[in-house]
Order: C-alpha cells, then sequence, then structure tokens
C-alpha cells in the first residue's frame, strides 16, 4: 500500500503547503494530490509544491473537465509532468451539474460518454504519433464547419512522457465501471473497505470491457480517508459528519446528488434522506449531526491513536493500492505512516 497526503481545496498559505509536502515526503508518503471547485485551481499549487520537493508524485485529484478542453488538459499534464520531471499524475472528474452548468456555463449531459471521448483525446496528444483529429459526440476536432482553416495538430513539444497515468474520479456503478476500463486508477470519495462489494461488479465489467490484456491489478484504487487524531471520538466524528453533510445533503439538486445516492447504496437509505432533507433546510448543523456514527466509523479514522490503529486494520486488508490521507494536522499526518507502512 502506498500513502499520499491531499490537501482538498487550497486554503492554506504558500510556506505551510512546503512544510506539509516536505513533511510528508520525509515521513515517506508517496504523493501528493490537490482539488478544486470554484475557487483556487488545483494545479498551481501543485506544482509550487513539487518545485520544493524531489520525490513525491503529484496528482490533481480533481481537475474538473468542464473546465479545460481536453487540449488544454493534455498541454497543461505535458507541462507538470516535464516540470516535475515525470512525477505528475493526472486525475480528472465530471464534477457536477450545478458546477459545470453554474459555474463554468457547460451542458452536464451524457457525461459517460464525454468522459470516454475526454480521456481518448488526451492520450492521443500525449502520444504524439499523429495530427490530432477527433470526430465525436462531444468533441469535434478539427471543428468542422466553422470558418475551415482549422486544421489537425500535433503537440508541439515532445512530452516527457507518454503515457501520464490517469485517474478518473466515480462513485456511480457506470462512472465506476468506466474508470476500470480506460483509466489508470481511480478516485473514489466516501471508499468503505467494508463495502467493496457495492463496486465489484462494476469494476469487474469494466475490466473485462477493456479487453485481453487488462488485469484488476492494472487499476489503481485511490480513495481519500480523512484522518482526525484527538481524544474527544465525538468532536472527532463530528469534523467529518459536516464534510459529509455539505456532499449528500447539500452537493447537487434533490433528484441529482451522486453522494446521496451512494449513502443509499450502502444501506444508510434514512439516513441519507434526512441528511438531505436537513441540509437544505438550512439546518446544516442538525444535518451533520444526523450522519451515523457507523458511517463514519467506516470511512474515517477519528479519535485517539490508539483507536485510529483499531480502525486502520481494515485498510491493510482491503485491497486498495493507495490511500490519500487528509489529516487534521502534523500529529495525524506523522501517524499514519506508522500504522499503514
Amino acid at each position: 500500500m502506498k500513502l499520499g497526503l491531499n490537501f482538498g481545496y487550497q486554503h492554506r498559505n504558500p510556506q505551510e503547503l512546503i512544510m506539509a509536502a516536505q513533511a510528508a515526503e520525509q515521513l515517506g508518503y508517496d504523493s501528493i494530490w490537490t482539488s478544486e471547485a470554484y475557487g483556487y485551481d488545483a494545479v498551481t499549487p501543485l506544482l509550487w509544491m513539487a518545485a520544493h520537493t524531489k520525490r513525491l508524485k503529484v496528482g490533481t485529484a480533481i481537475m474538473q473537465m468542464a473546465a479545460r478542453t481536453p487540449a488544454m488538459t493534455a498541454m497543461t499534464a505535458a507541462t507538470a509532468d516535464f516540470l516535475t520531471e515525470g512525477r505528475f499524475m493526472l486525475g480528472l472528474g465530471v464534477s457536477g451539474p450545478q458546477v459545470v452548468e453554474g459555474w463554468h456555463g457547460q451542458l452536464f449531459g451524457k457525461p459517460l460518454q464525454r468522459t470516454r471521448e475526454y480521456v481518448s483525446i488526451v492520450r492521443t496528444i500525449l502520444k504524439r504519433e499523429s495530427p490530432l483529429e477527433h470526430h465525436g459526440s462531444h468533441y469535434d476536432i478539427p471543428l468542422q464547419g466553422g470558418s475551415g482553416l482549422g486544421k489537425p495538430l500535433k503537440l508541439i513539444q515532445r512530452p516527457l512522457r507518454s503515457h501520464i497515468p490517469i485517474y478518473l474520479a466515480a462513485i456511480g456503478p457506470k462512472n465506476v465501471s468506466l474508470a476500470a476500463e480506460i483509466a489508470d486508477g481511480w478516485l473514489p470519495i466516501f471508499f468503505s473497505p467494508k463495502r467493496i462489494d457495492v463496486f465489484r461488479s462494476s469494476l469487474k465489467e469494466g475490466i473485462e470491457r477493456a479487453g485481453e490484456g487488462r488485469k484488476a491489478e492494472d487499476l489503481s484504487i485511490a480513495p481519500t480517508v480523512h484522518v482526525v487524531l484527538g481524544p474527544d471520538i465525538e468532536a472527532c466524528r463530528f469534523q467529518v459528519k459536516k464534510q459529509v453533510a455539505l456532499y449528500v445533503g447539500g452537493m447537487g439538486a434533490p433528484s441529482k446528488n451522486f453522494y446521496n445516492r451512494l449513502m443509499r447504496r450502502y444501506g444508510y437509505e434514512d439516513a441519507a434522506q434526512r441528511i438531505q432533507e436537513l441540509y437544505l433546510s438550512g439546518r446544516k448543523e442538525e444535518s451533520a449531526a444526523a450522519v451515523p456514527d457507523e458511517l463514519i466509523d467506516e470511512m474515517a479514522l477519528c479519535g485517539p491513536s490508539e483507536r485510529i490503529a483499531e480502525l486502520a486494520s481494515s485498510w491493510r486488508d482491503s485491497g486498495v493500492t493507495e490511500v490519500l490521507i487528509a489529516p487534521n494536522g502534523p500529529e495525524a499526518l506523522q501517524l499514519i505512516p506508522r500504522l499503514l507502512l
């Protein structure tokens, strides 16, 4: 098992980022990751930390596909990989309709086909075997029906690596299956090692659809795990509960909330409904309190170090290849390598 450090959305000052990244490198972490929503982007702080470390791999968890054309993403990935001397990992995700349409002004429809085309275009560009030409349902390159002056182009620089690892964020059955089929890694949110059976058929279906030569071990499974170290178990849990309530309750419309659907698939149907009702009525603290303790204990590591050590056993035996830690401080950052490595 490899360990990563997930910074999430960037809100720290530049020096804190450097210190945390360097500490992770010294402690034996394999990678660091950053995210984006509609604030700071994922790539810039990641490269800032990469410039102050030597060994750590650096990944985006995630870059929103609606925010960039596939060509722009390929250009960014090639640049980041070159500047980090081959340490870059490209994590992509579709986000949700509220952000895709409300922030980026792009249509959200048919994310599965869009993702398939997007990844294919990025990989074609990075291979640099021929000028890019793609005419699909979502991307038309060169654009037909325009000025008529567009022509197939090829990335000017030769990438440091022609194959940069691509990770896909996915939680729905079809999205997970697609990740297993076409990606190098899968970035699940709110992952429970006790609920791997919820995803098993989707993973198997994707591996089989990829065809001969594709094996289950070819897909890296890299969930983010919140680690909240402290003497008060309830207080530690509540920090994670607020995050869960935000996503399960308010991240998306009531009729199209992927995180709420995941909680229901985990068997927490009544709790998922209650969390959403409370959150959307503005009762956010009550919504967080409605998140079951058992659910938090499945997905996160909360409490004193002795308790975290007990909970960590399920992650060691889960078959997960990379655990991306989201710690609540330096002590938690230091504790996890001793338990999982």
